[in-house]
């Protein structure tokens, strides 16, 4: 196998890895608070629709972007009030949350569909962005770099620095933050917008970069992934980035055997694989005796009501 076709690989699992990634890591900081949101595919999918159709409307994608995070940040909103202040159940809240984000993006996206924009493709030079090989490191769109840098920011923010501890306490021990004076439900609401806005990053990667056209459902379910991926990482940055990555490698296999014509798997089966992977990560990490569950937040999608 030529070094040309090993780059071309390596730059479609960074591709299919990133808006994961991006998704994941909200869902980390969120799932830290406290909080389990399961409506991670529908703010992807809010995302995705408003940034296509901001960048479509005004020909101007950082501003798509900055659309992309308001709405779906927006859309977490709803899910914090409900949660959050009327203490609703989370599991069924989010799974709500993510019909809505489906109806809404098929609704807004009625009136694009087919349409195209220009790809947020390179971030550097062409002289670097298309080079046989240096274009593995410079050959990437902006939210590429964005992911890795989130990444070193939130694994910091967790472990190094005062709020990121707080955040972390009030996952832990919401009665025992909240007896100290610490604004739990506050705290809960910033994780969640921010999980929203990191939503609506990933599913924007969709809609701007991969496939730079509107189609309804684009995200394909990958917001499902992207909160497994959580678990699979226990609770933990640097190995989400790694999971991420392993993930991206699982789907650039499906693309790259169906491109091939591999005739001893049929296309259904391939085109399950990253759903398969998913699971079987999951039944492995529940079966092992000491698991990533004991990694989990103790107070993950547990309702807070102040006593005093």
């Amino acid at each position: 196998m030529s070094s040309a076709v090993l780059i071309s690989i390596a730059m479609t699992v960074v591709g299919a890895a990133t808006p994961i990634l991006l998704a994941a890591l909200g869902e980390l900081v969120v799932e830290k608070s406290g909080v389990l949101n399961l409506g991670l595919e529908g703010m992807m999918l809010i995302g995705a629709v408003t940034a296509f159709a901001v960048t479509y409307s005004t020909g101007s994608a950082p501003l798509g972007l900055i659309a992309a995070m308001a709405a779906s940040a927006a859309a977490s909103m709803i899910f914090g009030f409900l949660t959050l202040t009327l203490t609703a159940n989370q599991v069924a809240t989010g799974l709500a949350l993510t019909i809505f984000g489906i109806g809404l993006s098929s609704l807004i996206g009625q009136g694009f569909v087919g349409r195209t924009v220009d790809a947020l493709h390179r971030t550097f030079p062409a002289a670097l962005a298309e080079h046989p090989v240096w274009r593995l490191i410079f050959g990437h769109s902006p939210l590429v770099y964005i992911s890795l840098v989130m990444t070193a920011l939130v694994a910091w923010f967790l472990t190094r620095s005062r709020a990121g501890l707080i955040l972390r306490a009030i996952g832990e021990s919401d009665e025992a933050a909240h007896s100290i004076g610490y604004s739990v439900i506050g705290v809960r609401y910033l994780a969640v917008a921010f999980g929203g806005a990191m939503a609506g990053l990933g599913g924007s990667y969709y809609s701007l970069v991969l496939t730079p056209m509107w189609a309804d459902r684009l995200t394909a379910g990958r917001g499902w992934i992207a909160l497994a991926l959580v678990v699979f990482a226990s609770w933990r940055p640097l190995r989400l980035l790694a999971g991420a990555y392993l993930f991206g490698a699982v789907m650039t296999f499906e693309l790259h055997a169906k491109a091939a014509g591999v005739s001893f798997l049929a296309p259904e089966f391939l085109a399950m694989l990253p759903y398969l992977a998913t699971i079987v990560v999951l039944t492995v990490i529940s079966v092992a005796p000491a698991g990533g569950r004991l990694a989990a937040p103790a107070c993950l999608g547990k309702p807070f009501r102040a006593t005093g």
